[in-house]
């Protein structure tokens, strides 16, 4: 036992002084001895680990995942973030990721209102996708051990609400290609959709070094899916591609000068010229693509080749909304009255 003594001299001072140093070194030996490692339970190291990881940012860790993504996915990612954001005010700790909070957060993507506009709810098959990222957040936290509980297979996803693709009937095809449209470049591109599935973006950028001629394999286009990256060919028919004028150097786009303008604004100028008063939009030709296809009998796994779809099924939902093939359906039982 060190005494500390009231200092009657320099004899003492120094004595006074011994005493702390020594009782200084026997904290921090004490310290060291409790802070080593080995001293815990293999039990008592994962409690650490657990509170050391559920102190930090979920949040932090959802827009690292978001980062990681490209093209159309990584803005469903970024915008399935800022409904997490908006929900947490930006302070969510892996501590408190639990089955309520999960449950909690599903409702409010299910009530709130869209971030684009502010006047409407966000819409049932919006808050599936962003729901879906959040859920593959937990996932992908579970397998690197950030999440000790797999939440991701507790908590059940948003159900889709299956929405009617708005299509075009051949005659209304027709009646367009008949009724001259202000914008030229834009006539083109809208029949140009219609009759191969492209979307807009794969248009715009589409040019002439991609479009292929031979007596072998017809007229296909190589293109890289806008959605997934990935390659595909399509083949084109000749009425196609006489709406592309005549052929330019390659490396030049063929649908030079067009804009979003021309998707979002002049489309609908040119719908209601032509006295067409359904809601179509222009992405809405790639599904009258699909849909006639499928009433002048192409097979699933065909269209499948030509629209990219990744299986067969997205291919098949077009055999859904063909009116035509209702029809011809509708008349196949007949009985001898």
């Amino acid at each position: 036992m060190y005494l500390y003594l009231k200092p009657k001299g320099p004899v003492d001072k120094q004595q006074n002084k011994d005493t702390e140093e020594i009782a200084k070194h026997i904290r921090q030996r004490k310290e060291a001895e409790l802070n080593k490692p080995e001293i815990y339970s293999g039990y008592e190291k994962d409690q650490l680990r657990i509170k050391e990881q559920g102190d930090k940012s979920f949040i932090t860790y959802f827009k690292s995942l978001a980062d990681k993504r490209k093209a159309s996915n990584h803005d469903n990612w970024v915008s399935a973030y800022q409904y997490l954001l908006n929900f947490t005010d930006g302070k969510l700790k892996f501590a408190e990721v639990n089955e309520a909070f999960c449950n909690n957060f599903k409702d409010y993507l299910l009530t709130t209102r869209s971030t684009r506009t502010q006047k409407s709810a966000l819409s049932q098959n919006s808050a599936v996708s962003y729901f879906n990222k959040f859920k593959a957040a937990l996932k992908q936290a579970y397998k690197e051990g950030l999440l000790h509980i797999d939440l991701n297979v507790r908590i059940k996803p948003i159900e889709a609400r299956e929405i009617m693709k708005q299509t075009l009937t051949i005659e209304e095809l027709n009646t367009l290609a008949q009724v001259d449209c202000k914008f030229p470049m834009l006539k083109s591109a809208a029949l140009f959709s219609a009759l191969t599935g492209m979307p807009f973006k794969e248009m715009q950028n589409l040019t002439w070094d991609q479009i292929e001629e031979s007596e072998s394999f017809g007229i296909r286009i190589k293109m890289i899916r806008q959605k997934t990256h990935k390659p595909y060919i399509i083949n084109i028919s000749k009425q196609a591609l006489g709406l592309l004028g005549n052929r330019q150097h390659p490396g030049v786009k063929v649908f030079t000068g067009l804009n979003d303008r021309d998707r979002y604004y002049n489309f609908h100028i040119w719908l209601a010229e032509a006295g067409i008063k359904k809601q179509i939009t222009f992405h809405d030709l790639r599904h009258t693509y699909g849909t006639l296809q499928i009433e002048f009998g192409t097979d699933p796994y065909t269209l499948q080749g030509n629209m990219a779809h990744a299986t067969p099924r997205q291919s098949m939902h077009y055999g859904k909304i063909s009116d035509q093939r209702k029809r011809d359906a509708a008349e196949k039982i007949q009985l001898d009255l």
